[in-house]
């Protein structure tokens, strides 16, 4: 608990995926990324509960094994590709509230499939909401310039247009101002932003800029790069 605020932390890790089967149970170092995001959520002392939400039983062992709890499954109809994570939490939220006889102020996420968070990414999202007053704060990287949206280009057809006209003017990098991506380390969101205002990004919203390496598996590359960071690392 941190300024008498009950904090609930979910780990959202359904069975089904079309990019990589069963990806939540993939190893990285001979761990299961789920396995992974339960032991830094349990590495924060301040967390009142952590949790996952699975629709699977091979993926609860293996976050339980890293501490978390699976007091529930997650029903069917939550666990399609096509979910939103404001679904997914409200669902966590009502349901920890429910068993556990408890209001919950903050709603931590955790995503297995960025498994480079640390401790430090934790606790300084949870402490930029609470002392900076954000209805919700999120972990972002800055985006390779080579992806920046004023270099994007659509193709309709065979027709080649720019995704925004404004890219006509674009001609060196150092023209762009910085654009951030989700890097799924952290999200952290106040209970009336999820369930009164049904948002996961409130009105005021705070951006924790992260630096360093980062991995969103989606792919099989996204994993074989993930490896490679890893070894990289114990070199």
């Amino acid at each position: 608990m941190i300024n008498n605020l009950n904090i609930l932390t979910v780990i959202p890790a359904r069975g089904g995926s079309k990019g990589i089967p069963l990806k939540n149970l993939k190893k990285l170092g001979d761990v299961p990324i789920v396995e992974i995001a339960s032991r830094v959520a349990l590495s924060v002392d301040f967390l009142d509960r952590v949790v996952v939400s699975t629709d699977n039983e091979e993926i609860a062992k293996a976050a339980i094994k890293g501490g978390a709890d699976a007091p529930f499954r997650r029903p069917e109809v939550l666990s399609g590709d096509r979910v939103s994570d404001l679904q997914v939490l409200t669902h966590a939220l009502k349901e920890m509230e429910r068993q556990d006889k408890k209001k919950y102020d903050v709603v931590v996420m955790l995503q297995p499939t960025s498994p480079f968070r640390t401790k430090k990414h934790i606790v300084d999202s949870i402490e930029m909401l609470v002392n900076e007053n954000y209805d919700s704060v999120w972990t972002v990287s800055e985006a390779d310039s080579k992806c920046h949206p004023l270099k994007q280009l659509t193709v309709t057809g065979k027709k080649l247009d720019y995704y925004d006209v404004n890219g006509k003017e674009i001609i060196a990098r150092q023209q762009l101002e910085p654009v951030y991506s989700r890097n799924g380390f952290v999200y952290v969101i106040k209970r009336e932003t999820l369930l009164t205002d049904k948002l996961t990004m409130g009105n005021n919203s705070g951006a924790l800029i992260c630096v360093g390496d980062f991995v969103n598996i989606d792919t099989e590359f996204d994993l074989d790069f993930a490896d490679y960071i890893l070894k990289r690392s114990h070199q």
